[in-house]
């Protein structure tokens, strides 16, 4: 059972006042299935860069394996697949490639195939593929499902399921559920470790949220009362001890006691307020032991504009070629007035097309297509590569209310010192969720998301979630995430 060990890690990017790790310690187990998940931007793809050694960091880190990241860079994608296996799995026998490539469903045709010409899916199980062709490594497996469908994260699920020795990055809850044993958790004060899947973390994590949610109120509840008590016997020991200072025996009082007497019952109440003081300080002190890693998430809220007609677009018999090859044909569907429609299909089906041909984008067709006049569409893309420069400048260049922009970025998750940054330096996480703000802050007929949750944490998911089902905007929209697609969707076309 060799383990990998983490003592005192502490990291923080040069240039920032915060630690994204202060003195972090814990093991984990070379052998185990381990899922990796938190919020946007608390340091999960920074862990695995360090674990890669790529920058210098405080503590120490110790593991009796080597570690392999994906997805892999690959600098000439112009080379045939077979080509960019070469280069990656130098020496590696073809009867192992080929093994792998038919555990993730891959025909060994695509290996004659340009690299460039493979689906997003396609690369990544290529890809996925290389990385569990290599030997003695611990692997880090950041974010695969990104660019799959539905039917390739079934694939992908179930393969892994038969490896170990990784550390996933995903947030998608199905898939991880699918194929891990163990969960690596940011929390926001601390990284805790459960054996499970991410659907048993996320019960525990419930049951000690309530537990801390139930101990919170009778601790303020408690400290009240004790405040309460404090003061009254602190009022006492002050009258008895006026008495006591005050008394003359001889002029109030024949008893020649007294004066013991008074001075006893004076310094029991002091005793007794210094007590309760104690204890209040005592309850204070657990008090703020609890609350810590509750995430709390806001609800957000959208205002789309109502359109003058029951018909927003129609597509009859749309098809689509680039360089005379067909992606798509004889697509037909409508879009009416408080549709919520799934547009699904596999890897390279042109799903993505479709909605930049609605978009006004020069997509080469054939068919017909109807949009209905004075539209305004809302468009999340699926790409954030352009994001750069400022948030400020970013609301004014698409004429939103800047502090909107930033109230929905603040319920997102994204702390204050995020808005002095440049987005370019933004976590991907995070550059989803600024275009998902970006198109909140639009009011629209129509909106239009391509892969909206790409990068995006379960709680924001859940957000997105509840902010679709509470509203009534009208939505075409391309998702992989099964449970998001059942709950939204009104209408699926399948291409």
């Amino acid at each position: 059972m060799p383990l990998i060990s983490v003592t005192n890690l502490t990291f923080s990017y040069g240039g920032s006042y915060d630690n994204i790790f202060e003195n972090v310690g814990f093991q984990l187990d070379t052998d185990w299935k381990l899922g990796f998940t938190g919020r946007n931007g608390r340091g999960k793809t920074t862990f695995l860069n360090l674990l890669l050694g790529k920058y210098p960091y405080g503590g120490a880190i110790t593991s009796p394996v080597d570690f392999e990241y994906s997805p892999y860079d690959v600098p000439d994608k112009t080379l045939d697949t077979a080509g960019v296996l070469a280069k990656l799995l130098p020496g590696c026998e073809d009867w192992r490639i080929q093994r792998e490539l038919g555990l993730l469903d891959i025909s060994e045709t695509v290996l004659q195939r340009p690299f460039d010409t493979l689906s997003n899916g396609e690369q990544t199980k290529i890809l996925l593929a290389a990385l569990f062709l290599k030997d003695n490594r611990f692997l880090l497996i950041d974010e695969p499902t990104n660019h799959l469908d539905l039917g390739a994260r079934r694939v992908v699920g179930d393969y892994l399921n038969t490896k170990k020795g990784f550390i996933l990055v995903s947030h998608d809850r199905a898939f991880l559920d699918s194929c891990i044993d163990h969960i690596l958790c940011i929390n926001r004060t601390n990284i805790e470790i459960q054996k499970g899947n991410f659907s048993t973390w996320r019960h525990n994590k419930q049951l000690q949220d309530n537990f801390e949610l139930a101990e919170n109120e009778k601790l303020i509840k408690d400290i009240r009362q004790l405040r309460e008590a404090a003061r009254r016997t602190a009022s006492w020991s002050d009258r008895a001890e006026n008495r006591k200072i005050g008394f003359d025996p001889v002029k109030t009082e024949k008893s020649k006691n007294r004066r013991p007497t008074e001075g006893a019952k004076s310094k029991k109440m002091m005793s007794r307020a210094k007590t309760l003081q104690s204890r209040q300080q005592t309850a204070i002190k657990e008090k703020s032991k609890l609350l810590k890693n509750i995430e709390t998430s806001e609800p957000l809220k959208i205002a789309p504009l109502k359109y003058h007609s029951d018909r927003l677009a129609d597509l009859e018999n749309v098809s689509i070629s680039y360089d005379g090859a067909a992606v798509c044909s004889g697509v037909t569907f409508s879009i009416r007035r408080g549709d919520k429609i799934a547009l699904r299909g596999k890897n390279g089906s042109g799903k993505s097309s479709i909605l930049k041909l609605l978009c006004g984008e020069a997509v080469p067709y054939t068919g017909t297509l109807r949009l209905g006049s004075r539209l305004t569409i809302s468009y999340i893309p699926q790409d954030t590569s352009g994001l750069s420069g400022s948030l400020k400048d970013y609301a004014a260049a698409y004429g939103i209310d800047e502090s909107l922009f930033k109230a929905i970025l603040r319920k997102l998750d994204f702390s204050r010192v995020q808005f002095e940054k440049d987005m370019e330096n933004f976590s991907d996480g995070q550059k989803k969720k600024t275009l998902i703000a970006r198109s909140l802050s639009q009011q629209a007929h129509l909106y239009i998301w391509d892969e909206p949750l790409n990068f995006i944490d379960v709680l924001s998911r859940m957000q997105i979630k509840t902010l679709l089902t509470s509203y009534a905007p009208t939505l075409l929209f391309v998702e992989h995430d099964r449970a998001f697609c059942e709950n939204i969707a009104t209408k699926t076309v399948y291409l």
